[in-house]
């Protein structure tokens, strides 16, 4: 490893050094407390892995490639009981207690190497293909964590990952286009006649309003699609998993109350709009088992 690239890491890892302690700042619910403490440390540990990744893809400076490939090393060093980084410390037990595999950790890693080569998507199709990268192996992981891996529930786990990513790209639509990248479909851009620069304007125009309602009404469909997962699950992991699809929804609440201005509006989910979706689901369950 070269000298420079050396530095690199230390000064990252250097200003990162309480990557889980911020799980408490993240729009949906990481690990509820209500969970056994040996699920919850699960969570957190991937938890840590995982925001650790992007910030090295979103945040590092210097060459993010080498640091991604140095965060490689690492997990394979952790899959061999030999980590070094206390992250991956944290992660050992994890991958060795829930024989994880290490495909759903590198297909994180990938899709932050995606994120320094590709910054804008053709079609949604598209952009749900970055999302089966960057989102949808949180939710295998989180499946494993519960011992609730099957096809169907992995199948409307994606859904809700999905989604997840979705509404977090609306919230940044500004953030992102002001570092060079464009989540939205850029066939949606043309179709409602928003450009590009319009996604550096200090509030959003009437197209960019409308491009933001259509991509939340697609979360939203594919929150409510999702939603079953939790009714397979038993009650701590279908909170866990209930809290999740809330958090979504109550961010979309937020964008629709800004008239889906998220340029001069940061909107992030509120404990009321959380109280009231995780209320109206369990409802529904019990009126569906009446």
């Amino acid at each position: 490893m070269s000298i420079k690239l050396t530095q690199t890491i230390s000064s990252f890892l250097n200003g990162n050094d309480n990557v889980a302690a911020r799980a408490r700042h993240e729009n949906f619910p990481v690990a509820t407390r209500l969970l056994p403490r040996e699920e919850r440390a699960n969570l957190m540990a991937i938890y840590a892995f995982a925001r650790m990744t992007d910030d090295i893809g979103d945040e590092a400076a210097g060459d993010r490639l080498a640091l991604l490939d140095w965060l490689d090393d690492e997990l394979n060093l952790a899959f061999a009981g030999e980590a070094i980084h206390p992250v991956f410390q944290r992660l050992t037990p994890t991958i060795a207690n829930l024989n994880l595999s290490p495909d759903p950790f590198r297909a994180l890693i990938e899709a932050n190497r995606v994120d320094q080569r590709v910054t804008r998507y053709q079609s949604f199709d598209d952009l749900v293909g970055y999302c089966m990268l960057s989102a949808a192996p949180v939710g295998h992981l989180v499946l494993a964590v519960f011992h609730a891996s099957t096809p169907d529930r992995v199948a409307l786990s994606d859904k809700i990952c999905i989604a997840l990513q979705i509404v977090e790209h609306l919230q940044d639509v500004g953030e992102d286009a002001r570092a060079g990248r464009i989540y939205l479909p850029l066939s949606d851009l043309e179709r409602h006649g928003c450009t590009e620069g319009d996604l550096l304007a200090p509030s959003a125009n009437g197209p960019l309003r409308e491009v933001v309602a259509y991509e939340a009404e697609r979360a939203t469909a594919l929150l409510n699609d999702g939603a079953p997962l939790a009714t397979t699950l038993s009650w701590r992991p279908r909170i866990a998993v209930e809290g999740f699809v809330a958090g979504g929804l109550s961010v979309i609440d937020a964008l629709k109350s800004a008239d889906f201005d998220v340029l001069a509006t940061h909107c992030g989910p509120t404990k009321r709009a959380l109280v009231t979706h995780m209320a109206s689901s369990i409802l529904a369950r019990h009126q569906g088992v009446a």
